[in-house]
């Protein structure tokens, strides 16, 4: 039995639709509910008719013995058929018998009758009613005892009453109710296989539309659909959109990813390619040729570890080492950097410098700080001005670089953090700029919510930027 249910679950999980399995297990809910509630109902109709038919055995038997005085009698002859047949208008069976079990009265209804209706009863010392056959009929009999005013056994006395009336409405309600359940067990089957069908409509559509982009590769496309966005199938409807459109982006941004690798590869590449070639016809060293593969060589091994930083990053493989840091100082260390780094070109300042500690990786933070101070340094023209500041503002702390350079477009402001993205259309570089592949926005980022801080940008045409670090002041 277990082995054929386990087989049956298996066959309606995997080879049926949700609509049919949805519809077979309500069904059988729904059945199983019906049968105990016709169950229920059947045992209290028996109970209740079986205990009016017990009453009017109780009442007979009391009345025979009252008007037959079996009190002061000494033999059971005195309880006559005349007495007896009184009660068989009522469809009563009333048999009175010796000790022995023998017939000394009964109704005229039951005269044919050479045996007590409940013989294996007889000798029992309280009174008994319970269910019996005779001659194929079922019979409800009580079976009394009945003794003298001194306690002595002077026979029994059976009353009976045919089962017939009890059966007939019992089999009318388990007809009734075997109907009834059949029929809606089916309405209700239909009924949750329409409701499912349209239920489960608007998945269909998402299931055709999802295979449809499949099909054309077109991540563009998005599902259709007109129902509340509130129920389980519009909240469904919604992600699916938002994955697709989260796909969509991430396809774009690989792509342009591959597009610009291959850009920023090929050209040191095809510089140290030019210089070999160079090398090989004056077939004698040259120092520039030299020089020139050599920074080549720095700029893609400087590309490739970047690489391998946010890979290792978004892998959760990079490390960071949390100590407690004195953020002032390490702003010191990268102004006095900074200012080597500037030259005569730009001019780098401090501003307001709070004093601050942090929870953070040193190495990690300098390079972050650098990054930034490196960018404003590259995009400012000459004679401009960079300000590194420390602020504590709210349990953060708050360090800003910002320049007087030619500023960054509000188009472009949200996307200088992704990768290989410059802004090289407004931000112009002085020709001797070798300039950068465009990852190290995208590893402050990274490095700074890998502290549990953030990375933010204002800025306006024509009068520079500013870059915030926030991060959280050890408390």
């Amino acid at each position: 039995m277990i082995v054929f249910v386990h087989c049956s679950f298996v066959i309606v999980h995997y080879f049926l639709s949700i609509r049919l399995r949805l519809a077979l297990w309500y069904s059988a809910i729904l059945a199983v509910v019906i049968s105990l509630f016709g169950i229920v109902v059947w045992g209290v109709l028996v109970f209740s008719l079986t205990n009016q038919m017990d009453d009017r055995l109780n009442q007979t038997a009391e009345q025979v013995v009252r008007v037959s005085s079996v009190t002061p009698i000494s033999d059971l002859s005195i309880l006559t058929i005349p007495q007896l047949d009184i009660f068989q208008a009522d469809g009563l069976y009333i048999q009175v018998l010796d000790t022995s079990g023998r017939i000394r009265g009964a109704s005229q209804n039951i005269n044919r009758l050479e045996q007590p209706l409940d013989p294996d009863l007889i000798g029992a010392s309280e009174k008994t009613i319970r269910s019996v056959i005779v001659n194929r009929a079922r019979v409800r009999v009580l079976t009394a005892p009945l003794v003298s005013t001194g306690g002595k056994l002077l026979g029994y006395l059976q009353v009976g009453a045919l089962l017939r009336d009890v059966d007939q409405a019992t089999n009318l309600l388990v007809l009734t109710l075997v109907s009834v359940g059949v029929l809606s067990v089916v309405l209700s089957a239909i009924s949750i296989a329409l409701t499912t069908r349209r239920a489960l409509r608007p998945i269909e559509t998402i299931t055709e539309a999802a295979l449809q982009i499949t099909r054309a590769d077109d991540l563009s496309r998005r599902i259709p659909f007109k129902g509340t966005s509130n129920d389980e199938v519009g909240r469904l409807t919604s992600a699916f959109n938002n994955t697709l459109e989260r796909l969509e982006r991430l396809f774009n941004a690989q792509r342009r990813f591959l597009a610009d690798i291959s850009h920023e590869l090929r050209t040191p590449l095809t510089a140290v390619r030019g210089n070999v070639d160079l090398l090989r016809r004056m077939k004698t060293p040259d120092k520039a040729s030299l020089d020139a593969i050599q920074s080549e060589v720095d700029r893609m091994s400087r590309l490739v570890g970047d690489l391998l930083m946010l890979a290792q990053a978004e892998s959760g493989n990079l490390p960071i080492l949390k100590a407690e840091l004195e953020l002032d100082t390490l702003l010191l260390e990268v102004y006095r950097e900074s200012t080597v780094l500037a030259e005569s070109k730009v001019t780098v300042t401090l501003g307001e410098e709070d004093q601050a500690r942090v929870i953070g990786d040193r190495d990690k933070l300098k390079q972050v700080i650098l990054n930034l101070v490196g960018n404003a340094i590259k995009y400012t023209p000459h004679g401009g001005t960079v300000t590194l500041g420390l602020a504590c503002l709210n349990g953060w702390a708050r360090v800003t670089v910002s320049d007087t350079g030619v500023g960054i477009p509000a188009e472009d402001l949200p996307r200088v953090f992704d990768r290989f993205y410059r802004v090289d259309k407004s931000r112009t570089r002085t020709t001797s700029d070798v300039g950068g592949a465009g990852l190290g926005l995208s590893i402050a980022k990274w490095i700074a919510q890998a502290h549990g801080g953030r990375l933010e940008v204002s800025s306006q045409i024509g009068k520079g930027s500013c870059f915030s670090l926030w991060l959280p002041l050890k408390m």
